[in-house]
């Protein structure tokens, strides 16, 4: 009888103590948190995950600080909530910052429980989470915080290309904290709460005079917008969590496995007939690439990475034919397609992105030639420009290409062209593949001819027509082999289908090395 009274003090001490801890830092802190629009941490996981399927573990590390007042500090969890659970029936490991614990700042056991948490999601291959929400390293830690931002980096780069890994900034997030985010594959944050910057208004006002704002400098639409550090933006909370879990519907749960294919409700025979329409006769005509995605797309649907940022090419997933599927498209309605400096950052990620995950690439192209001017040229176009050469060249997913209208020049061979290794690449009737425009290859072709001609101008528009009969078509290409085929608008989204069908066996043999040289 004694021992079953001892062994229920026992439980009921351990049910107190987990109370305790689980209730993080205080009520008044808990109300300066909702008062902010922002959930704790706790909620944020309630929230992310499916009910009742988180769980937690270290809920019972405590830090081992002395200095500074420390030793008499109480931080429940030192001030991070880390576990597993399930969304929408698939396993995912999350660590959540807790900011009513000490500000969610990152100590030495603080880091080691994200840490730890990271080393599981990776040895069991599934997704890792990590809200940050934190007043940064903590100082009375001194290094001992800087050795475990460095082991979660570690973490971070050992992952990558091995698991999704999301980063989901809900708080602050400065200094070193910043480079954990940068290393993962897709950073989320909320308009007017989320930050993000290695030095802070303050520092920056005192070293070189400049004031600015919190937001105005790290916010989440400079960084959606300007930056590109960013892939999603969010008007609060809620919408971020939901946002998160589309995005892994289209992600596998580790580079080993396929994303899942959900059922599709539309035909796969079917012949899209405003495809026919969408290309207007005059070629300097801009239209909405987007459109043309979403009549591709089994339920209309683009789930867009990046729409804020370089906006002159679109980056996202849809589902064709119930099949996870990576697009990069030329948007005409942004400096006409061209490709820049940040088009070619922004689509290299994302090629690599999918070619990790085993998500096949569909590349749309309607692309002028690469931006010209001066700021490109001494930004480095040159070698952002490379990098978009060699991630397509190095993806081994299926790589699917439909040239719309324009292809010219350098830019045509690194929208995935046939000669960077795309598997299938189809053309249009309104396709125009060439080393550069009509107008300018006529000028540059014939000028002795326009130049010594009675009628001048006549004798160029002569020539323009006739280089635009000659070479400004699909069929030049094709007969060379470098379009599979030439198809009508309407047939694109049954030949896409067919094609990424055929292509699901794909194999590549790989060249022994330890790993290639991108032009970072």
């Amino acid at each position: 009888m004694e021992d079953t009274n001892l062994l229920d003090e026992k439980q009921k001490a351990l049910l107190e103590m987990k109370k305790t801890l689980s209730s993080g830092g205080s009520e008044a802190g808990v109300k300066r948190q909702h008062a902010r629009g922002k959930m704790t941490a706790r909620e944020r996981i309630e929230k992310l995950l499916d009910e009742k399927s988180f769980v937690e573990t270290g809920l019972f590390v405590k830090h081992r600080a002395t200095n500074f007042g420390m030793d008499s500090k109480n931080a429940p969890g030192d001030g991070v909530v880390t576990g597993y659970g399930t969304i929408d029936g698939r396993l995912v490991y999350v660590s959540a910052q807790d900011f009513t614990v000490i500000g969610g700042s990152l100590g030495e056991m603080h880091a080691d429980k994200i840490a730890r948490t990271q080393e599981a999601a990776l040895k069991v291959g599934a997704p890792m989470i990590a809200i940050n929400d934190s007043g940064g390293a903590r100082i009375q830690e001194g290094v001992d915080s800087l050795a475990g931002y460095g082991r979660i980096f570690y973490n971070n780069t050992k992952a990558s290309g091995v698991i999704p890994q999301i980063s989901v900034i809900m708080g602050p997030c400065a200094g070193g904290a910043v480079y954990s985010p940068a290393l993962t594959d897709f950073v989320f944050m909320v308009d007017e709460t989320s930050e993000m910057f290695i030095t802070g208004p303050q520092v920056i006002l005192a070293v070189t005079g400049e004031e600015v704002s919190a937001q105005t400098l790290g916010g989440a639409m400079t960084h959606n917008s300007v930056s590109g550090v960013a892939h999603f933006r969010a008007s609060d909370e809620d919408e971020c969590l939901a946002q998160i879990k589309q995005l892994l519907s289209f992600l596998p749960q580790n580079n080993l496995e396929k994303p899942a294919r959900t059922e599709c409700f539309r035909d796969p025979n079917e012949m899209v007939k405003a495809l026919n329409t969408i290309i207007p006769e005059d070629p300097r005509t801009p239209y909405d690439m987007k459109e043309l995605i979403y009549a591709l797309a089994d339920d209309e649907a683009l789930f867009e990475v990046q729409p804020y940022f370089a906006q002159n090419i679109v980056t996202g997933f849809i589902r064709l034919n119930g099949e996870s599927v990576g697009v990069i498209a030329n948007q005409p309605r942004v400096m006409a397609g061209c490709l820049d400096i940040n088009a070619s950052d922004k689509a290299s990620r994302f090629i690599r992105m999918c070619d990790a995950f085993n998500v096949p690439l569909l590349t749309l192209v309607d692309v002028p030639g690469f931006l010209p001017g001066t700021q490109q040229e001494y930004g480095g176009i040159i070698r952002h420009g490379a990098k978009m050469l060699y991630a397509y060249s190095e993806a081994s997913v299926p790589k699917v290409t439909v040239i719309t209208r324009k292809a010219y020049g350098g830019a045509y061979i690194g929208m995935c062209s046939k000669h960077l290794g795309g598997d299938i690449v189809l053309g249009w009737p309104t396709a125009e593949i060439a080393v550069m425009g009509a107008e300018g290859a006529a000028n540059i072709i014939f000028s002795r001819e326009i130049r010594n001609a009675d009628n001048p101008e006549e004798k160029r528009k002569e020539k323009i027509d006739e280089y635009s009969e000659t070479m400004m078509n699909p069929f030049v290409a094709a007969e060379r082999g470098y379009l599979d085929d030439v198809i009508l608008p309407e047939e694109t989204r049954q030949r896409l289908i067919s094609s990424f069908d055929s292509l699901r066996g794909k194999r590549m043999p790989k060249i022994a090395k330890k790993h290639g040289n991108i032009p970072l």
